[in-house]
């Protein structure tokens, strides 16, 4: 019986494509998606030049499991999922996940859904089911809200890579959907000082909600406003929450003596940039990248949800269904009076 996938067609095109629903092997399961959300890498695959190999879209889905393998016992037809699209080996002879870089394990490159997260179903592998990739969610939690699981992931994976105290200073470059849910964890956790920098208006009097210093991104004045709110030091940390690398610039800036660069936003293949070593070496910045996310972090990221310590579902702003595919990445592409774009099944 077949089903509807959307999948890039060429540049700049996404088809709804008529395709056979996969067979489920022992250890599968079918879940029918209600919800995936559109991310920014999912835009950079559509529209850009993305910097990594899979092409598939839609990695934030969840839905309701509507067949289960053979083998399958601890989960049933009719619950409720979250289903994480990578799942990392957790090996005694993985020297990635033995040092803590799960995202960088080979399984979890591996790992897919068939045929992807934007599906009317799609199948989660053995692999994924086996090693912590499906998630029960509360009834208590929408199917938005656990569609926005995984990119909270992401975010609190980059936080776990640096240390942070109560009262610091952050500056978050780019406040889509990630740079917001970066702005409520340094809430979360403490932080006095959250400056929030964009180029779209709407985005920044969104930032605004949250207590937050909010500056355009094209003001000049830009670090004299953040040394001036800062003793005259700089952020503690800076969050390049966008793909431009000119954000990458700013943040040697704006960063204090010692402080804490984060790249977070997937850079297009290919990108470079001109930084001034030196600059970076005598004020002693450290640069942390951070990649995607592990079942760990899914967990976590779950948790803060469902306890209500953050709330994702203020962060939805549009909801499309799977037809118009097309129509919702383009939106999520100008970022016009948009937060998070939610395709609805």
């Amino acid at each position: 019986m077949p089903m509807k996938a959307a999948v890039i067609k060429s540049n700049s095109n996404i088809e709804i494509k008529n395709i056979e629903k996969p067979p489920i092997g022992p250890g599968d399961m079918l879940v029918k998606m209600r919800a995936c959300g559109i991310c920014g890498s999912d835009v950079e695959k559509v529209f850009g030049k993305y910097g990594q190999p899979s092409m598939r879209l839609g990695h934030e889905p969840a839905g309701i499991i509507t067949q289960v393998g053979s083998e399958i016992s601890n989960f049933s037809v009719g619950d409720r999922v979250f289903t994480h699209h990578h799942v990392a080996c957790y090996s005694d002879d993985c020297h990635e996940c033995n040092h803590g870089n799960e995202t960088m394990c080979k399984k979890y490159y591996e790992s897919n859904l068939e045929p992807c997260g934007l599906a009317d179903e799609y199948v989660v592998p053995e692999w994924n089911v086996k090693h912590g990739g499906v998630l029960n969610i509360p009834d208590s939690m929408s199917f938005e809200e656990a569609a926005m699981i995984e990119p909270l992931a992401c975010c609190i994976r980059a936080w776990n890579k640096f240390k942070h105290h109560k009262n610091d200073s952050v500056a978050i470059l780019g406040v889509g959907p990630t740079g917001i849910m970066h702005v409520l964890l340094a809430k979360l956790y403490g932080f006095g000082k959250v400056f929030c920098l964009d180029l779209n208006d709407y985005r920044l009097n969104f930032a605004k909600k949250f207590e937050t210093t909010t500056i355009h991104s094209g003001n000049t004045n830009a670090l004299e406003q953040i040394k001036s709110e800062t003793a005259n030091q700089g952020v503690d940390v800076v969050i390049v929450s966008t793909s431009s690398l000119n954000a990458l610039k700013d943040a040697v800036n704006f960063v204090r003596k010692g402080g804490i660069i984060v790249m977070f936003g997937v850079p297009s293949k290919g990108a470079n940039v001109d930084l001034d070593m030196s600059e970076i070496y005598s004020k002693g910045v450290t640069i942390v990248n951070s990649y995607a996310a592990s079942d760990v972090d899914t967990t976590h990221a779950l948790d803060l949800i469902s306890n209500k310590q953050i709330d994702v579902s203020q962060l939805i702003t549009h909801k499309y269904n799977l037809q118009e595919c097309q129509q919702a990445f383009a939106h999520a592409k100008s970022g016009d009076n948009a937060m998070k774009i939610i395709i609805s099944n």
